[in-house]
């Protein structure tokens, strides 16, 4: 990591300053979002010796209830939990002005040693940003950083002041206790998991969907997902790659409920007597129907796909509207107008790119027709759907499905 890796071994008190952004501005339903990311903060640092964690004025704090505190992997955890927008290792001291200075002293030593040892040796170039919230402090804003800055002058010989772009800078912020650090690092943001109520991925092998489910639950929405299987056509292996994938996201999405169905029956009743070139909207609208009986057996409000418009035949916007057509709660789509390098970038990101590439295909793949229509009619696709029992396929396979938890 590129911040200072404090240890909290020598005596001062080191915690984790954590940031919160739009749930700021959330008014009079603000406690609630913060409690469902003091809950969230919490399950992900449990692992962590269980540190307290309190909130105030727009600030989470994660204190170590006892050391040695892995602050690292700490940090790295709670950058990952929706709603955090950046966080800090800091020191923390009481608010009065000789104290800041002596923590200001420490806090600018440490970051200096750190790019010494990067090979940055002479002409180290600084500034302070402090930030008062608490106007019964004696000195102003400006003053403290003034005063500060004219300390850490004296102390480091090879300190320079340069305002528009320093090598570090010294933040504090004065409150009822004081808090003194150099690094922000970048966090996910977005907002707490379950704060937006609970959706259900359809969550297939492939690049898209993984990010779909990571978008959406970026907003706040809790997800499980579904997932079709169609054996033997599909591998054991492309059912144990969407496991991992839902393990891969839950890192941020927190913990999934996977349902796995069984497929094969309906897919080869499409496949034999629906025209090949709606085969593939008939499924979707058949995947749509099933996901949503499972939605609902879930407590969930709405589904969501990884569809981007235009990307495949299925994904046109009569397509999507034939789809649409079959389910009876909202659909949701985060990709819908993102570019497939976009997709790949963010994949990478998360780090479900690798797997959802494994040469394992999903069922999505089996029986795709040569020349599939690009503009159906919901005319049409109803018409060629009553070709084939799809309420009783259907239901058998919602029996069928197998759960998994992942995360």
């Amino acid at each position: 990591m590129n911040y200072v890796n404090i240890t909290g071994e020598t005596g001062e008190k080191r915690i984790i300053l954590v940031r919160i952004g739009e749930i700021a501005l959330k008014g009079l339903n603000r406690s609630t979002f913060e409690k469902n990311l003091y809950r969230n903060l919490r399950d992900k640092l449990k692992d962590f010796g269980d540190p307290d964690i309190h909130w105030s004025q727009s600030r989470f704090y994660i204190v170590p209830k006892k050391l040695p505190f892995d602050y690292e992997q700490a940090m790295e955890a709670a950058s990952s939990v929706f709603g955090v927008v950046s966080s800090s290792p800091a020191i923390a001291c009481r608010s009065d002005f000789e104290e800041i200075r002596r923590t200001a002293v420490k806090a600018a030593g440490e970051k200096i040693a750190a790019l010494k040892a990067e090979g940055k040796t002479s002409g180290i170039k600084f500034k302070v940003e402090t930030r008062r919230g608490v106007k019964s402090f004696p000195m102003k804003s400006p003053e403290i950083s003034a005063e500060l800055g004219g300390t850490l002058l004296d102390e480091f010989p090879e300190l320079a002041v340069d305002v528009n772009e320093p090598d570090f800078i010294l933040y504090c912020e004065v409150r009822e206790e004081s808090f003194v650090y150099t690094d922000i690092v970048k966090a996910k943001g977005g907002m707490p998991i379950g704060s937006n109520g609970k959706a259900c991925l359809l969550l297939s092998g492939g690049i898209d969907s993984p990010v779909a489910g990571y978008m959406i639950s970026k907003r706040g929405v809790k997800i499980c997902a579904v997932h079709f299987f169609s054996y033997p056509y599909t591998s054991e292996r492309a059912r144990e790659k969407v496991l991992e994938l839902a393990k891969i996201i839950s890192k941020y999405c927190g913990e999934i409920k996977v349902m796995v169905v069984p497929y094969t029956e309906v897919q080869l009743a499409i496949h034999q007597n629906c025209r090949d070139e709606l085969g593939t909207v008939i499924m979707r609208r058949s995947m749509m129907r099933i996901a949503e009986t499972l939605a609902r057996r879930n407590g969930c409000a709405a589904l969501v796909t990884g569809e981007s418009i235009g990307q495949v035949a299925s994904q046109t916007m009569q397509a999507m509207y034939c789809t649409d057509a079959a389910a009876n709660m909202p659909v949701f789509r985060p990709l819908i107008a993102m570019d497939k390098v976009d997709v790949i970038a963010l994949a990478r990101e998360i780090g479900t790119f690798e797997t959802s590439t494994l040469p394992y295909e999903d069922c999505c793949t089996v029986f795709t027709p040569k020349h599939p229509k690009t503009r159906p009619s919901l005319e049409e696709v109803i018409a060629e759907e009553a070709r084939y029992d799809y309420e009783r396929l259907e239901n058998e396979a919602v029996e069928g499905t197998e759960t998994f938890t992942c995360g």
